[in-house]
């Protein structure tokens, strides 16, 4: 199985890229459409802010490559939220797959944004379905997609949001699958099984 990790302006590319090799996967990290369209599976990851990535991704066609892809393909924390239609994050239009708005937490004075730290899986569902339920997994985000027909996994920090979803062919996470330690691990492994 080959699996292409996206390379572009993402700030967790190389930790990703230690996450996939620690499960002995044969990845490579391309921005060659030729060799993304024809992997087995693909992961765009994401940390970053979404008007300039969006910008990245229109600039070397990944936006238009990213959306016909046929293969999984899962989208981590950034990459999840540009999976959406659009987001609050500088007026910023999206790839469009999931049909939900990425909205900023309002923090209150006993919250603080980012959401930082480690918070618990709740009413899992789909590809998370088996044994993830309550597990902890480690975020870092300002912007949060709320709950929607394509949610399949809640987490909750001010309010209930989407820590996971997916549709058809396309897998997402909020959360830093690669800094959530075993469970992670599992999330990733757990991906790359899906067919």
């Amino acid at each position: 199985m080959k699996i292409a990790l996206i390379k572009y302006n993402a700030g967790n590319i190389q930790s990703v890229s230690h996450a996939l090799a620690r499960l002995g996967a044969n990845f490579e990290v391309t921005a060659d459409h030729q060799t993304i369209a024809s992997a087995d599976k693909v992961i765009f990851p994401g940390v970053g802010e979404a008007s300039t990535t969006m910008a990245f991704l229109k600039d070397k066609n990944l936006d238009r490559l990213i959306t016909s892809l046929k293969q999984p393909v899962l989208g981590i924390c950034l990459g999840m939220q540009l999976m959406c239609t659009h987001s609050e994050e500088n007026n910023t239009p999206c790839l469009g797959i999931f049909d939900v708005t990425v909205k900023k937490f309002n923090p209150t004075s006993d919250e603080k944004v980012p959401h930082m730290g480690w918070n618990t899986l709740t009413q899992t569902r789909d590809w998370l379905a088996g044994g993830f339920e309550n597990r902890f997994v480690y975020f870092v985000h300002s912007y949060y997609v709320p709950l929607n027909m394509h949610t399949v996994v809640q987490t909750h920090y001010m309010l209930p949001f989407s820590a996971a979803m997916r549709k058809n062919n396309f897998y997402a996470v909020q959360f830093h699958p690669e800094k959530s330690a075993d469970t992670g691990q599992l999330v990733l492994q757990n991906f790359l099984n899906q067919s």
